[in-house]
């Protein structure tokens, strides 16, 4: 009987697994955009109802800016790279919250929040961009539904997302915010390496495409990297060690550059 169970289990994990649009890696894809959507409408809702939202402001005016330039780059190229029906997906919005955290995010669906906190870090509009391409590459990667996938798969094994909230709604709702890394316990769901660097890969196309110089990149990861001495900001917790990430961005520097280079 274990062997069966095994069997079905591996058989589920296998029928669920997709590609990462345009690196092309494997991942554990079990959860929909039809079920995962709700949940983002409703938290992104609830985040700007309890937080202070500021995005009236220059710095709010800037992320909105940056925002709205990106997302026409983004969706354009992955047009272009045979991907429409994920450019047709996203319905952006773009809000500026005060807090002293030092974090970003990008819900499924181009539901973005900057938090006062890393502004001062970007200090530009290039700066900017280099958070937000990253933060895009989340969603256009569909990390969250990937580790929401995976947090699903280890609390209520095959169930899908309607039974597992109705299951425990508590723990459902804390697995979704985990996988796109709002609040400061990442618990069971942390980021991976392989997600951030990846994100780092795609984030600096995409800025490039968007006409922002990349090689301001690894000059902001550097800035990051020296904001709270030994104790990271949450951005930066579970994230790869600043130098390899920086080294890695290097690398990827000259194809980036093409980019950038075409879009000026």
């Amino acid at each position: 009987m274990k062997k069966i169970i095994t069997f079905i289990a591996l058989g589920f994990v296998l029928y669920a697994c997709s590609k990462v649009p345009l690196t092309g890696r494997a991942r554990l894809d079990a959860v929909s955009d039809a079920e995962i959507m709700p949940l983002v409408n409703e938290q992104y809702s609830q985040v700007l109802k309890e937080e202070k939202v500021v995005t009236n402001t220059s710095q709010g005016q800037a992320v909105v800016r940056v925002g709205k330039r990106m997302a026409a780059a983004v969706e354009k190229f992955l047009v272009q790279e045979g991907y429409p029906e994920i450019a047709a997906s996203f319905d952006w919005q773009f809000n500026l919250i005060q807090s002293d955290q030092v974090n970003a995010w990008c819900m499924p669906g181009g539901k973005v929040a900057f938090y006062t906190g890393i502004m001062p870090i970007t200090q530009d509009d290039t700066g900017i961009a280099v958070v937000m391409g990253h933060e895009i590459a989340h969603a256009v990667a569909s990390h969250s539904r990937e580790r929401m996938s995976n947090g699903l798969l280890a609390n209520f094994g095959m169930s899908m997302l309607s039974s597992a909230i109705g299951q425990n709604p508590t723990l459902t709702q804390a697995i979704f915010l985990q996988s796109i890394g709002i609040g400061s316990e990442l618990g069971m769901l942390s980021f991976s390496r392989r997600h951030e660097l990846e994100a780092d890969e795609l984030g600096l196309i995409f800025m490039a495409v968007a006409g922002y110089d990349p090689r301001q990149a690894p000059i902001f990861w550097e800035r990051m990297s020296a904001v709270g001495g030994g104790s990271p900001p949450e951005f930066l917790s579970t994230h790869p060690g600043p130098e390899s990430r920086i080294e890695k961005l290097n690398q990827q520097m000259p194809k980036a550059m093409q980019y950038y280079e075409a879009a000026k």
